[in-house]
């Protein structure tokens, strides 16, 4: 019944901005914590961003720090990831996540499908 469908991606120019959206449903969207993670070509998946269920964000990963912003807006069920001064570095499939805890120990994580970033001139 969870349901996270990213959307946004695309082609850009290097410098140039892109804001992704996370639309999601099947749960109660208010009250989790949101994750951005990325993966590039023949790299690790690595965390991007995270917004608590208070709208505070966390966590941004050392390579986009200044240039990526993370947001919510619970009234549309929906998680934003702005990114601004796009390098080519940042070229990677990106991922909305969230997750709960399981009943009998551990952790469930939901993913999206992903949406493809491309930065190049």
């Amino acid at each position: 019944q969870v349901q996270l469908v990213e959307s946004g991606g695309g082609l850009v120019q290097p410098g140039g901005s892109l804001r992704l959206s996370c639309a999601a449903s099947g749960f109660t969207f208010s009250s989790y914590t949101m994750n951005w993670y990325r993966q590039a070509p023949g790299k690790e998946r690595e965390l991007v961003a995270t917004i608590t269920s208070a709208g505070i964000s966390l966590n941004y990963a050392d390579s986009v720090k200044g240039r990526f912003t993370i947001s919510r807006d619970n009234a549309r069920n929906t998680a934003y990831l702005q990114m601004n001064t796009l390098k080519p570095e940042d070229t990677a499939v990106y991922y909305c996540n969230t997750a709960r805890a399981r009943n009998g120990g551990g952790r469930y994580d939901y993913w999206g499908q992903g949406t493809q970033v491309t930065v190049s001139s």
